[in-house]
C-alpha cells in the first residue's frame, strides 16, 4: 500500500480510472477519487459480472444465473492488480492514473483475464514461462460514428484509397496518426515495437513486442480499447471486425509464444541441429496446438461475423498444419537463433480477446508437452486451399460447429473451466441465434422479386 500511496502522491493523483476486461476484449469501468481507490486498493469493489454477458453494444447474452431469466444482476468483487498502473495521456493532471483488475470469487470463472492467470499458472507449475507477444489488424476509416450509421455501414471511406502493404507514401501522409500512436502507447506503457500499413485501404496493424506472464495481453486489452479512442478524438473510426466488407481481406490477431525455463531463461524452443533447429519441446507444443485447436475454434471466431473471415480468397489460415516460414499455414515456426524461435498461431481474428486466445493457445501447448504429442507432418507450399489437409487439421468453419464441439470437448472443461465452456457457449449459442433471424440486404436483392 506504501507503494502504491508513493505512486499517488508522485502523479499528484486525484481521480483514476479501474477497469476490468469484458468477454470481448473491451474494458468497462469506472472514474473514482483518489480517496475511493485506495479503499478499493484494499478491499476490492463492487463489479456487476453482467458485463461478462454483454455483447459490444450491451445486449445482454444468457449466462445462467447471470445474464438470463434467473439473474439477479449483482456486484461481484473485482480486485485491482496495482502492477497494472499506466497512464490516460488526454485526462488533465491528477486525472490520468489506469488500473486494471480482475473478478473474484465465483465470478472469476468468468473473467477473461482470470482465466489467463490460471493457465500461466499451470506453465509455472512445470517450470515454464510463457514469453509472447501479439499483432493487432485493424481497419481505419474517415468517419465518424454518426456518418457511418448515416451510410448503413456501406461506401465507408477508408483512411488511404489502395491496398499498400509497408507503403510508405500512406505512412508518412498519416504521420500523426504514427505520431499520435506511438506518444499514446508510451503513455499507456504497451511496449509498441511495430506499425505498419497492410494489404487493403485503410488496413493497418500494431504489434506489442514480446513480454511474461500477462503483460502482453494486459497491453493488448488496453491498446485495443484505445486505439479506439484515438481514432474517435481524430474524427475517425477502427473495426476490428474479422471481416467488415466483401471486398475487404480477413483481419486476424497473430499471437507469438515461446517458453523459457523459469530459472534461468533460457529458450526451450531451440536444439541447434535438429530439423529447423526445433527442439522435443516445441513440436510437442504444436501437436498439442493440433490435437485441441479445433475444439477451441469458439475462442478464437467468437461472432457470426467471424466466420466470413475464411471465405476462399482471404489470407485467413484453412487448417491447423504447421510450416516453417510459411504465412499459409494457422502454425508458423519462426526463428534462425535461440532467442528468436517461437511459434505463431494465425488462427485468431481482429474480434477476439486476447486473454483469452492466449489462455487456449497456452493451454493445448501445454497439454501437448505434458503428454508427448508429436505434430503432423510440415507443411510445406501454398496452404490456403483445403485440398491438401489432413482431415484430421480441419476445424469448425461454421459457428454451429465451433459451439457444438466447444461444449464438447473434455480439454476445455478441464483446462478452461465447466463454468467458462457453458457460460461462453451460451452467449456466442444466443447471438448466433440473434442474427440466424435476420433478412440481409442480399437475400433481398437476390430473391424479393422472383423468388
Amino acid at each position: 500500500m506504501r507503494e502504491l500511496e508513493s505512486l499517488l502522491a508522485d502523479k499528484g493523483c486525484q481521480f483514476a480510472t479501474i477497469a476490468s476486461c469484458d468477454t470481448n476484449g473491451f474494458l468497462r469501468g469506472q472514474f473514482v477519487s483518489r480517496k475511493t481507490l485506495l479503499s478499493i486498493a484494499r478491499n476490492g469493489v463492487g463489479m456487476a459480472p453482467v458485463t461478462l454477458a454483454f455483447d459490444p453494444t450491451d445486449v445482454v447474452l444468457p449466462i445462467p444465473g447471470v445474464g438470463d431469466e434467473d439473474a439477479d444482476f449483482h456486484d461481484g468483487k473485482m480486485r485491482l492488480d496495482l502492477e497494472t498502473w499506466r497512464e490516460i495521456p488526454w485526462h488533465g493532471e491528477g486525472k490520468r492514473l489506469l488500473f486494471l483488475g480482475d473478478h473474484q470469487g465465483e465470478e472469476a470463472a468468468l473473467c477473461p483475464r482470470s482465466l489467463l492467470k490460471r493457465v500461466v499458472a499451470q506453465a509455472h507449475a512445470d517450470g515454464l514461462s510463457p514469453k509472447y507477444g501479439l499483432e493487432l489488424e485493424y481497419t481505419l476509416f474517415n468517419e465518424t460514428p454518426q456518418s457511418a450509421r448515416d451510410k448503413g455501414y456501406r461506401n465507408l471511406v477508408p483512411a488511404t484509397t489502395y491496398p499498400s502493404h509497408d507503403l510508405l507514401l500512406y505512412q508518412a501522409a498519416q504521420s500523426k496518426w504514427y505520431d499520435d500512436l506511438v506518444d499514446m502507447c508510451a503513455s499507456l506503457r504497451i511496449d509498441l515495437y511495430k506499425a505498419h500499413e497492410e494489404i487493403g485501404p485503410g488496413f493497418m496493424e500494431v504489434c506489442v513486442d514480446a513480454g511474461r506472464d500477462l503483460g502482453p495481453a494486459d497491453q493488448a486489452v488496453v491498446l485495443r480499447t484505445f486505439l479506439k479512442a484515438l481514432a474517435l478524438r481524430n474524427g475517425q473510426m477502427v473495426t476490428f471486425m474479422s471481416r467488415w466488407s466483401e471486398q475487404a481481406d480477413s483481419q486476424s490477431t497473430h499471437i507469438h509464444i515461446s517458453l523459457v525455463d523459469e530459472k534461468n531463461g533460457a529458450p526451450l524452443f531451440w536444439r541447434e541441429g535438429a530439423p529447423h533447429n526445433m527442439s522435443d519441446t516445441l513440436r510437442h507444443f504444436i501437436g498439442g496446438m493440433q490435437a485441441h485447436l479445433a475444439e477451441l475454434i469458439l475462442i478464437f471466431a467468437p461472432t457470426v461475423n467471424s466466420y466470413r473471415r475464411f471465405a476462399p480468397g482471404t489470407f485467413a489460415p484453412s487448417s491447423l498444419g504447421w510450416g516453417f516460414e510459411n504465412r499459409t499455414t494457422g502454425l508458423r515456426v519462426v526463428g534462425d537463433e535461440p532467442g528468436a524461435m517461437r511459434l505463431e498461431n494465425r488462427l485468431p481474428g481482429a474480434d477476439s480477446n486476447p486473454y483469452l486466445t492466449t489462455a487456449a493457445m497456452l493451454a493445448a501447448g501445454l497439454a501437448g508437452i505434458r503428454r508427448r504429442i508429436e505434430p503432423h507432418a510440415e507443411l510445406i507450399g501454398n496452404g490456403l486451399g483445403r485440398r491438401k489437409h489432413d482431415p484430421a487439421l480441419l476445424f469448425p468453419r461454421t459457428m454451429a460447429e465451433s459451439i457444438e464441439r466447444f461444449r464438447r470437448s473434455e480439454f476445455a472443461r478441464e483446462w478452461l473451466g465447466e463454468r467458462f465452456v457453458e457460460a461462453f457457449a451460451a452467449t456466442r449459442e444466443a447471438q448466433m441465434n440473434e442474427f440466424a433471424v435476420k433478412v440481409p440486404d442480399v437475400e433481398l436483392a437476390r430473391f424479393f422479386e422472383l423468388a
